[in-house]
């Protein structure tokens, strides 16, 4: 009888200078494996065009002149990501993570596909959305599924949400390992 091979839940945060990859950039990545803090990811990356909204730059504080002089091009970034996450198979299997999904997932499996070939969460980049699986675990709402206010719900007060890459990663990290230990708080919420 063959072993089961755990799952390793790699809550992944992007920040960006606009709404879609390609016409707009990542400008950082982060990822954290959920129960294990000293398991983190951190990469900026240089940007892949010209078109930014200002607005959003502004979330992250990022400075696009400074990237594009100092951070990593998008195959670099990528490939060290890749080989981050494929490093943890031999402890686990990597699970994408992240809130919302479709925002970083967005970000990450295109960037993924578009300059190693593949990603390492597979074919289609799917995963985990913390806003769904907190919605049919408690039967909310999805206008209920904020990051902040799920950090409310779970008496999870002392965790920033810094719009830094690295640090919201593991922010997300911390939330869903409360989530998954089904937390006695958890269990007052219903």
């Amino acid at each position: 009888m063959s072993k089961k091979i755990p799952e390793l839940y790699i809550a992944t945060d992007v920040e960006a200078d606009g709404p879609i990859p390609g016409p707009y950039s990542m400008l950082a990545l982060g990822m954290a494996v959920v129960g294990k803090p000293e398991l983190r990811f951190y990469t900026e990356v240089q940007p892949i065009s010209d078109n930014f909204v200002p607005e959003a730059l502004k979330v992250s504080n990022l400075d696009r002149q400074r990237l594009l002089e100092q951070a990593p091009n998008a195959r670099e970034a990528m490939d060290a990501a890749a080989r981050w996450i494929n490093s943890l198979r031999k402890i686990g299997r990597p699970v994408f993570l992240a809130a919302p999904a479709v925002w970083d997932g967005m970000f990450v499996h295109w960037y993924f596909i578009n300059f190693t070939g593949k990603s390492p969460f597979g074919q289609t980049g799917s995963g985990i959305d913390l806003r769904s699986y907190w919605m049919g675990l408690r039967g909310s709402e999805w206008v209920e599924t904020r990051k902040g206010k799920i950090k409310y719900e779970l008496g999870i007060n002392e965790l920033p949400h810094t719009h830094h890459a690295g640090e919201d990663s593991l922010e997300l990290a911390t939330i869903f390992e409360v989530v998954l230990k089904g937390n006695s708080r958890i269990n007052d919420l219903k």
